[in-house]
């Protein structure tokens, strides 16, 4: 059983950062993927980044390619999303997920554990 639990929301001008955290207990973190995804109100949970085991094997989606990244931390049990130029369609509710083997997908099926989520709100 792994449990997943996010930190790092809040309130953000727009242009502004933030930086999500998500850190696992129980489980084989190190050789999970790991996936960032987010909910807006009525609209579908939404990837947003991915990556896997190795740090330097990650994806995106284009809406955030070029300002947000993510990055994991094995020993630490926690995988990041450092997010940059936030736009005001970045608001939402930002899951963390992770998925039972090295890779990813885009789909939310596919993960077999997910946190309770973190609000990020960007104003205008």
């Amino acid at each position: 059983q792994v449990h997943l639990r996010e930190s790092g929301g809040g309130l953000v001008q727009v242009g502004g950062s933030l930086k999500l955290s998500c850190t696992a207990s129980g489980g084989t973190f190190s050789t999970s993927g790991l996936a960032w995804f987010r909910e807006a109100p009525g609209k579908m949970r939404e990837f947003v980044a991915a990556i896997k085991r190795s740090e330097t094997a990650t994806y995106y989606a284009d809406s955030v390619t070029g300002r947000f990244t993510i990055s994991r931390d094995n020993a630490k049990k926690t995988v990041y999303l450092q997010m940059n130029s936030l736009k005001p369609e970045d608001t939402g509710v930002y899951l963390c997920a992770l998925l039972m083997s090295d890779t990813y997908s885009y789909t939310p099926n596919e993960y077999h554990y997910w946190g309770q989520g973190t609000q990020v709100t960007v104003s205008s």
